[in-house]
């Protein structure tokens, strides 16, 4: 069984892409750092690192060993904590726009009730691989194609959403089927590089899918929602991204009777383990506030209809 300190160098060895940095770290000579590193591979019976002069490259042994040391090491750390009567740490990761504008005051709110609580956010629209460790939990939209990932359902019934400015509505006019958005300029949302140009509507009995261009893209939902309310173009982005710019009159729903693609938002663990009192306080903490989010939302259409 590896010792506890052979685990933590060989993680920050990992993390750091280098045994000197991590030795200066945890305090020891790198010759110190070079025979923990061989005693923990001797344990194991695996060469987790290839060596060059400059770097240290895991091998495939030492991929698959890191996940498993991470999740052992943060394991200990909440246990840790909760000797201390510490509420443990959160480590999120969630995209631009629900982090800025739903997530940081939710958080704050927690650390409220949780003054113990240690708080780590990440905010990109790059989806991160829950299962390498580096955070607990992410808050994510849509179904996860991951098996051993585990799911804490935010908002279920929830979709997608065609809005603008009333400004840009004055100058352009108002699509009224979703052929017509082909016609408009469109903010243009991307991922990986790859841009999200086509954009899908349902309506009893029939699929719209719509291929849009515009002069503004993007990777960041955030700068994609400012763009649209100071009134460049369409934009295709979750209900929620946009509910209080509706609410406020700075954007405007289009196309009713018709409804975009599903949405639904879940805050997702690597595994049950990581489920702790702080994360379900979150988690409840966010069912709640999303939802009263859409049923004012939801009251407001019905008072405009």
């Amino acid at each position: 069984m590896p010792n506890l300190a052979d685990l933590e160098l060989f993680v920050l060895i990992a993390e750091l892409q280098g045994l000197s940095p991590a030795a200066r770290i945890m305090s020891i000579t790198p010759a110190a750092a070079s025979l923990a590193l061989k005693r923990l591979e001797n344990r194991l019976g695996v060469r987790l690192f290839t060596r060059s002069t400059r770097t240290m490259k895991l091998t495939p042994e030492g991929v698959r060993y890191l996940e498993s040391a991470q999740h052992a090491l943060k394991i200990l750390a909440n246990g840790k904590r909760s000797l201390t009567h510490d509420d443990g740490m959160l480590e999120l990761t969630v995209s631009s726009d629900l982090g800025r504008n739903l997530l940081l005051d939710l958080l704050a709110r927690l650390k409220q009730q949780r003054p113990r609580l240690y708080i780590k956010l990440a905010l990109s629209d790059k989806e991160e691989d829950l299962l390498k460790g580096r955070f607990d939990a992410a808050l994510r939209y849509g179904k996860s194609l991951a098996l051993d990932l585990v799911e804490l359902p935010v908002l279920k019934q929830h979709h997608f959403i065609a809005c603008a400015a009333p400004g840009y509505l004055a100058e352009h006019g108002e699509p009224e089927s979703p052929e017509q958005l082909s016609e408009h300029e469109c903010i243009i949302c991307h991922s990986i590089g790859r841009p999200e140009s086509r954009w899908r509507f349902h309506a009893p009995g029939q699929i719209e899918d719509v291929r849009v261009q515009g002069h503004f893209c993007c990777d960041d939902g955030d700068a994609a929602r400012r763009w649209a309310v100071a009134g460049h173009g369409v934009v295709y982005l979750p209900l929620l991204n946009v509910v209080e710019d509706l609410l406020a009159g700075r954007l405007l729903p289009l196309l009713p009777g018709w409804q975009a693609d599903a949405a639904p938002l879940s805050l997702v663990v690597s595994h049950r383990s990581q489920i702790t009192e702080s994360l379900r306080a979150l988690h409840q903490c966010l069912v709640e506030h999303c939802t009263d989010r859409m049923a004012r939302y939801l009251e407001l259409t019905r008072t405009t209809r």
